[in-house]
């Protein structure tokens, strides 16, 4: 299920009437590590759903292939006055062979798991991967967001009457910039920051291509991002089209926080191996996730 863009009508126009097919070389592309890190948070749970993914890239039009990796480690500290106060890890484990999915090993000595009550400190996340030898990086911190209000049915169209429209409804937190990313379902996302509603209750449509049955429930999310992430996602939704994940094989490589520091020889500056075309795909986020319906009528 995908939104029209005006891109795609013009496209669609221009195919009209022809009838031939072309038969186009692509580029080969070197395969990469794509990294899934984008850990959705119900505060309400005991614990973080931590659940990496590992995968390399392929080239256009295919899917991305799960890889295995030597170890996967996120550690976690608090720091005030350039002094770590508070500190702790969890090892991950492949939830089975090659499957490229990594949970907190439960079958480690201690629990692995980490509670949701550690996201009231400031703790800086790290994402440390050893891969086919090399290491890769990536750090985060916990960004919250607000409620969804309601999600309503509405009966508007922008190019065509199968449409669906949704209205969402939402109140930004005040005296804070804020960054938000809709999921939609359907491999569909939104970006949108607070620029012009701070503070203020803030209400928009949003169109998807197809109509639904009558009594089809449609799940909706809103997340919390951080400027960086905004503008990542901004970029891979811009880039990728309709219909594709963020996570799934992009048609540009748009460079995400994952690092590959392998040869790094200044812990302070994560990209300087002086290697710009040495680097992952993906995005290592630990964002709230407040989730929403609407039952189509």
């Amino acid at each position: 299920m995908k939104r029209f863009l005006f891109l795609s009508l013009i496209f669609a126009t221009l195919l009209i009437g022809c009838e031939d097919v072309i038969d186009v070389d692509l580029p080969e592309q070197d395969s990469r590590l794509v990294v899934d890190g984008l850990i959705r948070v119900d505060i309400n749970e005991t614990y973080i759903p931590i659940e990496i993914r590992l995968s390399l890239s392929s080239n256009f039009f295919e899917e991305n292939v799960p890889t295995s990796a030597e170890s996967v480690l996120i550690s976690f500290e608090e720091i005030e006055d350039d002094i770590v106060i508070s500190q702790g890890s969890s090892t991950l484990a492949e939830t089975s062979p090659g499957s490229g999915i990594y949970i907190p090993d439960p079958d480690f000595s201690s629990d692995q798991r980490i509670p949701t009550s550690f996201l009231d400190r400031d703790y800086l996340y790290t994402l440390f991967i050893r891969h086919e030898g090399r290491l890769y990086l990536a750090q985060t911190k916990y960004v919250p967001t607000v409620p969804i209000n309601s999600i309503t049915q509405g009966t508007g169209t922008l190019f065509g009457d199968n449409e669906t429209e949704v209205t969402v409804n939402f109140t930004d937190q005040p005296d804070v910039d804020n960054y938000y990313l809709f999921d939609f379902g359907f491999g569909e996302y939104l970006v949108t920051e607070d620029e012009f509603y701070k503070g203020q209750e803030f209400e928009f449509s949003f169109f998807y291509e197809d109509s639904f049955e009558p009594g089809t429930v449609l799940d909706i999310s809103i997340l919390g991002t951080d400027q960086t992430f905004y503008n990542y996602m901004d970029q891979l939704i811009e880039q990728s089209g309709d219909g594709q994940g963020p996570f799934q094989t992009p048609v540009t490589t748009v460079r995400g926080n994952v690092f590959d520091v392998t040869d790094l020889d200044n812990i302070n500056v994560l990209d300087n191996v002086d290697q710009p075309e040495v680097f992952p795909l993906g995005y290592f986020a630990i964002v709230q996730e407040e989730k929403g319906q609407v039952t189509i009528n």
